[in-house]
């Protein structure tokens, strides 16, 4: 193996969404930027968002979408690189894209274009972007003026890397799916250097059953429903997907940050409809019909046939007219608010994001510097800010990379 020492102004550990754009700020500031990424090829994670779309951000930005120890923390980062500099740069490279509901925008053709966009911005700074590359080790060899320096032992084929730099810009991603390049290695790097931890857990994630909701999703398995899904005092009102395991879909993504183990969701399942005055309605208007052919008016079929089981809805065969109104209300309370147990989520192999990470306490909002450990700057989904779905984790990714990129 031969071995090469090479310094550099700035080494970014990861090529993902913010670390490619924090490079290319960098470089556009002057400063010689190495990235390092351990997949064989960079922006993995781009590429397969948003189905092959990439929804890069969303026309409504606001510190209320994300979850943090700190709720304040991202705002300074956000009002520096705003969703409209994101699409800005996006017009300028002539990349079409859509607004799909809740004002998220994906593009037209295909995530690839995002991450061309984003690789020519860093080439055009004289970026160096190599893939395949394990770090091996980190250290602080010496400072000046306050600066530390930073040395990177890695291996790139059969190459060792041994590289220095002033600073260091850990965007390594977190534990969401491994098989794109998820891993623990920017929380081990944090943690060699004192920095705190928030617990982390998988976000953006669907969960499963093992009680008799099993049997009842597999059966039901993809089939998409307009819900209102709540978990203690947040609630969501999109569309959940029954699979194989047990329930994904938008609305269950959502709560999926908000919950833990033990607890329970309530579903309505006719959000904005008020099921037991509708109910006693249709027992009014209908009374002749079916008690399962009037609820099939607003709920698909399969699905009236698994509550009919699930709930023992010993009515639902016999006409309107014959069921008491307060088997009706009792039924009626039911659609608005089903509980169910999940047994679990699906953990870390389909999340979407980590929850958790990097305490924010110990950053700057300002330029995403570690406190006490100068020139070493933390962005993207390492630090301990989570964004809903939407559109909304990319933005952090954009906006964390730039301020970091101002200021590395």
């Amino acid at each position: 193996m031969s071995d090469h020492q090479q310094h550099y102004d700035v080494i970014v550990l990861g090529a993902g969404a913010s670390g490619l754009l924090c490079a290319s700020v960098a470089a556009r500031r002057g400063l010689s930027v190495l990235v390092l990424e351990k997949a064989n090829k960079v922006g993995k994670k781009i590429l397969m968002s948003g189905g092959g779309r990439c929804n890069f951000t969303n026309y409504v930005v606001e510190a209320e979408h994300f979850i943090s120890g700190n709720p304040h923390f991202c705002k300074s980062a956000l009002s520096q690189y705003t969703q409209w500099d994101f699409i800005a740069m996006v017009d300028r490279y002539g990349i079409e894209y859509e607004e799909r509901k809740h004002g998220q925008l994906f593009c037209v053709n295909s995530a690839r274009d995002i991450l061309d966009m984003l690789l020519k911005e860093c080439e055009s700074g004289g970026v160096v972007v190599r893939s395949s590359c394990t770090v091996e080790r980190v250290e602080v060899t010496g400072g000046v003026d306050g600066r530390n320096t930073y040395t990177v032992a890695a291996k790139l084929a059969q190459e060792r890397l041994n590289l220095t730099c002033q600073s260091l810009v850990v965007a390594t991603g977190a534990l969401s799916i491994p098989t794109l390049g998820g891993s623990g290695f920017g929380y081990e790097l944090a943690s060699q250097f004192s920095i705190p931890m928030k617990e982390r857990r998988a976000g953006l994630v669907p969960f499963m059953f093992s009680d008799a909701m099993k049997p009842v999703c597999e059966r039901l398995s993809g089939l998409a429903v307009e819900v209102e899904i709540a978990c203690g005092a947040k609630t969501f009102h999109e569309n959940i997907l029954f699979t194989h395991r047990g329930i994904s879909g938008p609305a269950a993504l959502q709560i999926s940050n908000y919950w833990h183990p033990g607890q329970e969701l309530e579903i309505d399942l006719l959000p904005g409809l008020d099921a037991v005055a509708w109910l006693l309605q249709q027992k009014q208007d209908h009374g002749k019909s079916l008690f399962k052919n009037r609820l099939q008016q607003v709920l698909a079929k399969s699905l009236v046939s698994e509550l009919q089981s699930l709930w023992v809805l010993e009515i639902a065969e016999i006409p309107l007219a014959q069921c008491s109104d307060q088997r009706l209300e009792e039924v009626g309370r039911l659609l608005n608010g089903w509980r169910v147990k999940p047994s679990a989520t699906e953990g870390y192999r389909t999340a979407e994001v980590t929850l958790g990470g990097v305490d924010t306490d110990a950053i700057s909002s300002k330029t995403m510097e570690a406190k006490h450990q100068p020139g070493l700057f933390l962005i993207g989904e390492v630090v301990d800010v989570s964004g809903h779905l939407g559109g909304f984790n990319f933005q952090w990714a954009w906006s964390s990379g730039y301020v970091a990129g101002m200021n590395c």
